[in-house]
């Protein structure tokens, strides 16, 4: 179910100091928005924030970008950083259709979390592990790391299937990600679904 907006999403959304408003305007200068040369993460669909944030405060040496779509949900993350005082997160409200226009080999891992995963096959060019997508990434990513979890069986046999085809390889994989390692950083949706089902996760590197 999809989160209601908040009241005041769009104040929040112009007003944070972790939003960046023009990113096409930073395309190919995004460590002179870090003012570093740290490797740059990103998350495509990061919810209320809490996996990103965490990640942040966890790895000063690491720079994160969320990456949301939803007012909703990016305002709830708002709402959660902006208690914290971190050099090394900036969150993008925009669709993942736009990334080149963003990114331009500059990235060195991109996290795709419970993405959406458009089940039915007239919606296959919409999943964010289809071909369509993994040619954007292609040209945003300088080091081609993919990290994915997803609770969706069926999704994460196609992904597999999918970045095996485009020349990925499978450099670590669970088909019970929290029975296999104890300190994993969950997302909102995460902590709930891990209680009554199983988490896939995946790394490729190509």
């Amino acid at each position: 179910m999809r989160l209601r907006k908040l009241k005041n999403s769009n104040e929040l959304i112009n007003n944070s100091k972790y939003i960046v408003l023009n990113p096409s305007d930073y395309k190919g200068k995004w460590k002179e928005v870090f003012n570093n040369s740290n490797p740059i993460y990103i998350e495509i669909g990061m919810g209320k924030g809490k996996f990103i944030l965490e990640n942040a405060l966890k790895n000063k040496n690491i720079n994160y970008i969320g990456i949301e779509k939803f007012d909703s949900a990016i305002s709830r993350a708002i709402k959660k950083i902006d208690n914290y005082d971190i050099n090394n997160l900036k969150l993008i409200r925009m669709d993942a259709e736009d990334l080149e226009s963003v990114f331009s080999n500059e990235i060195d891992l991109l996290y795709l979390n419970f993405s959406d995963p458009w089940p039915k096959d007239r919606h296959e060019k919409r999943r964010l592990t289809h071909e369509h997508f993994l040619k954007i990434y292609d040209k945003i990513l300088k080091n081609k790391v993919i990290i994915q979890k997803t609770d969706n069986r069926k999704l994460f046999e196609y992904s597999v299937s999918s970045l095996i085809k485009y020349g990925y390889k499978i450099d670590e994989i669970s088909l019970d990600l929290h029975k296999d390692k104890d300190d994993v950083i969950t997302t909102e949706y995460e902590e709930k679904f891990m209680k009554i089902g199983v988490i896939y996760m995946a790394i490729y590197k190509k």
